[in-house]
Formats: structure tokens, sequence, C-alpha cells
């Protein structure tokens, strides 16, 4: 899904009470656990505390926050048992926000509080692979942001960017690049091969 707004406006609204360059807090914020963003930003504050106060605060705000074109259409294509999400996100934010834009969830999922370290680090990505009981090289991603794509290459994974939070040259390590889900095809056959349109990507 489509959050980066509401991400902006609720880290923004964070760092000026905080008395914080809300730019440098944002840059911090997008694709990583709020407690991780929060140890790097204002270290000096209990990350643990305010970490509640900014789940709380993104869980209230939904304005803007909508499924990426194509998603829930590829989603629901595909065997519940062959997907599954990872993000930086806390469970009830994540529930709330899938909720909000009613995307299929599955069954389990990885969350921030299922790691100890969070994107860039590959554990979140190996988590997940281990949840759908696959090695990781026949993984693929989709992500929007820089430090998603460093999380699951570091994984050994292959990765679809998307868009839709941060400028395309900003997401060039990525294994193939696309504006938006309607994109990329899913052909189901006794794998799974998905095709980026208008490349010469398969996976």
């Amino acid at each position: 899904m489509n959050s980066g707004n509401a991400v902006e406006r609720v880290w923004r609204r964070w760092a000026l009470e905080h008395h914080l360059d809300p730019a440098y807090v944002i840059e911090h914020a997008h694709g990583r656990r709020s407690a991780e963003t929060l140890r790097v930003v204002a270290p000096e504050l209990e990350a643990d505390q305010e970490n509640l106060k900014v789940e709380q605060m993104e869980i209230d705000d939904k304005e803007g926050i909508v499924a990426i074109p194509g998603a829930k259409e590829l989603l629901s294509k595909m065997p519940q048992d062959r997907f599954t999400i990872v993000t930086s996100a806390t469970p009830g934010l994540a529930l709330a926000r899938l909720q909000h834009v009613g995307m299929p969830i599955p069954k389990r999922f990885i969350t921030a509080d299922d790691v100890v370290n969070g994107k860039p680090s590959p554990e979140p990505y190996l988590k997940g692979a281990a949840l759908l009981g696959v090695e990781p090289a026949d993984c693929l991603v989709f992500e929007d942001t820089p430090a998603g794509i460093r999380a699951a290459q570091a994984a050994g994974m292959k990765v679809i960017a998307l868009q839709t939070t941060y400028p395309r040259e900003e997401l060039r390590a990525a294994d193939a690049m696309v504006r938006s889900l309607e994109e990329v095809e899913v052909l189901l056959e006794s794998w799974i091969e998905v095709v980026v349109r208008g490349a010469s990507v398969s996976f």
C-alpha cells in the first residue's frame, strides 16, 4: 500500500513537537521500524515510550492511505501459502492499514515485533522466507524504499522496486522497477512466474 504521505505527516508532527528537523527525521523514517528511527534521530529520548506514541499517531492517521494500483489483483491470484508480508510496521499498525485498504491479509506475516534488527538488515526477509518454508534465493520481493531493497538483496533475494515513495534514481539497486503493480503479471503453473511488462526480466 502507499502510506508515504501519512508516514511523513506523522513524523513531521512528531519532529516539530520535539524541536527536531522534520526533513532529517523523515529521511530516516521510510522503510524502517519506528524504534530504530527514534534511536537515530533522538537517542536522548525514551525510545519505547515515544514508539508507542508514534504508532498510535500512525494508526489514527489514515488520510491518503491507498492500495498500490494492481496490488489487490496480484495478491488475489497468489496461493495463500506462497506469499507473505514483511513490514517495518508493528502488528497493530499493519493490520489497521491493510484492513483500511481492503488488502488480502496472509494468516502469518513478519512485523517489527518479530525481529531484533529491522531493515536494512536482512533479518526481516530471512524470517519471511522461513515463514513460507522456502529458500531466500527462491523469493521475490516488492519494495519501495532503499532500506528495504538493501535488506532483501542482503538476504539473497531478487527485488522489484515500486516508484511510490522514492525517486527512481534512489531505487536503481533493484533488479527491476515498476510504477505500479499493474505492470506485473503473475503466471501460475506448477511454479509461479512473475513477469514485468515492458522489461526483459522474468522471475
